[in-house]
């Protein structure tokens, strides 16, 4: 998969700015802490989107994190992904990839805790895991007799057996990010970029509109 066609200068900049945030957020340590006045405000949050129609939230939510562990294991993870995904890809593609993923992993934890304060970047790197599952399909390659099948396995696995982990942002993620594989691989054999750029605006659209609509309470607690 690593055609190399650009670096990963998309994905050093997520980085980059995942780790000021965390630097900021004051919450440098293994504890976790969600009372931070940086997540209390930019966190996903129902209420904050339903009521005070902070819709920010929808993206800022997934650069922030909670401890040092939940930081350094999105930011290996998403590190291993970008230099796989991103030179196949191209920035361009990839940053559209990454923010739609991004979107519906908003979108499946307010679906599921709309009343929780739900940060990180697992929702998008998860975004990431199903597009490059994808990718491997459309290769002929099985997902699940490759690493990218046992990175999804294990960490699905973990979202189930931890407390405090959004199932609904893990799952959404994964979901966004397979459609956005699937767009692009379409697009691909049509030899049409702007195919592909134009199915991750309709699923940003239709995830960001899904997420108002459950951040009223209307999602399973859980």
């Amino acid at each position: 998969m690593r055609t190399m066609s650009s670096d990963p200068r998309v994905t050093v900049g997520i980085i980059i700015v995942c780790a000021v945030a965390f630097l900021a957020s004051g919450s440098i340590g293994f504890a976790s802490s969600s009372s931070t006045r940086l997540i209390q405000e930019f966190a996903v949050w129902g209420p904050g989107i339903d009521v005070l129609h902070q819709y920010y939230r929808l993206v800022t939510g997934a650069f922030l994190h909670v401890n040092l562990l939940h930081v350094g294991f999105n930011m290996y993870l998403l590190w291993i992904l970008g230099q796989m995904l991103e030179p196949r890809l191209g920035s361009g593609r990839f940053a559209a990839l990454y923010f739609t993923a991004l979107l519906w992993g908003s979108f499946g934890a307010l679906a599921v805790t709309p009343d929780a304060h739900t940060v990180g970047a697992s929702g998008a790197v998860f975004g990431l895991m199903g597009a490059a599952a994808v990718e491997q399909r459309a290769q002929g390659i099985n997902p699940f007799k490759t690493d990218i099948g046992l990175l999804i396995i294990f960490n699905l696995g973990l979202s189930f057996l931890l407390a405090g982990i959004s199932i609904g942002g893990h799952i959404g993620g994964l979901i966004g990010g397979g459609l956005v594989g699937m767009a692009f691989s379409y697009a691909d054999s049509r030899r049409s970029r702007g195919l592909g750029y134009a199915a991750c605006a309709v699923l940003s659209v239709f995830a960001i509109a899904a997420a108002i609509v459950v951040s009223g309470g209307n999602g399973i607690s859980g």
